[in-house]
């Protein structure tokens, strides 16, 4: 019996390696995601596979679809779809860097990576501004509800669909605001994470608040903050039972219909963006036997 892949509903790790691989023209896709697919997994990874790889492997997933490339007053949000994407999870940093180092070699040649970030616990469960990411998170039942597609047969019972960005903070600039400017972006108080009541329409937690879209758009987060010499900021990870409810919160933040954009693009913006199809998992190995494989 499919079940998910166990790293989407554990905890958020201490560490991690968030790494994304592109196609090389004229190789054996086949062969190499044949060798992925019979890698033996645990927490400590998991695969998400994109649309134009499927596309490529003559298979269908009928809700897959390209990340889209939207813009808004004074913000925009590129598409910079990968074709396989892989989190890899733990606590020791030199076991995370050799499994992506095996990761790369099995992958090879057909795929190069074309993005690594490495990932990083803050204060609890914070993000480098500060405040606590995934606030909101469903839990237990409702998270499996909410991350897992279910009923839609065989080979497609037990995944996740995932929307994945790299985003960069300006913390020079955000730093520089009043406390209760901060407070007024996120929507939440600092000091102990109350909602704040009299926000503005444009705080992020108005702008995504799961429960007020129509249907609801409740998604699992698994983002976790990211610094290196280009920078620092947020690596996104969002697992839903189909992509529908992140975009319906993507639409929102970048004011598609009303034109109120989200406070976070006063000091943040998102460089990279991708969906993935993370496939249920089989015999502690990837079950893609809805690409035919």
């Amino acid at each position: 019996m499919s079940t998910p892949q166990a790293g989407i509903l554990a905890a958020v790790p201490n560490l991690s390696r968030y790494l994304e691989f592109s196609s090389v023209p004229d190789t054996d896709l086949t062969a190499v995601v044949g060798g992925l697919a019979s890698r033996k997994l645990a927490e400590d990874v998991v695969i998400g596979i994109g649309p134009s790889l499927v596309q490529g492997l003559k298979g269908s997933i009928e809700l897959l679809r390209t990340f889209p490339s939207l813009s808004g007053p004074g913000c925009e949000v590129p598409s910079t779809q990968a074709d396989i994407w892989c989190w890899i999870r733990g606590d020791d940093r030199g076991e995370i860097a050799h499994t992506g180092r095996s990761i790369v070699h099995q992958l090879q040649p057909a795929f190069r990576c074309s993005r690594l970030v490495d990932g990083f616990s803050y204060d609890g469960g914070r993000d480098l501004s500060g405040y606590e990411d995934g606030t909101e998170n469903p839990e237990g039942e409702l998270a499996f509800a909410a991350a897992i597609t279910e009923g839609a047969g065989a080979g497609l019972d037990g995944p996740s669909f995932v929307a994945v960005q790299q985003w960069v903070h300006d913390l020079d600039h955000f730093e520089g605001l009043a406390q209760d400017d901060r407070d007024n972006i996120i929507g939440r108080r600092r000091s102990d994470n109350e909602e704040l009541d009299d926000a503005p329409i444009s705080v992020h937690v108005k702008r995504t608040a799961q429960e007020s879209f129509d249907p609801e758009a409740f998604v699992v987060r698994r983002s976790m903050p990211w610094a290196d010499a280009g920078g620092e900021g947020l690596m996104f990870a969002a697992f839903a039972e189909s992509l529908d409810p992140f975009e319906a919160q993507l639409k929102c933040v970048t004011g598609q219909e009303d034109g109120v954009v989200d406070g976070l693009f006063r000091f943040t913006r998102p460089v990279s963006g991708s969906y993935f199809w993370c496939s249920p998992a089989l015999d502690g190995a990837l079950d893609l036997s809805a690409l035919g494989m």
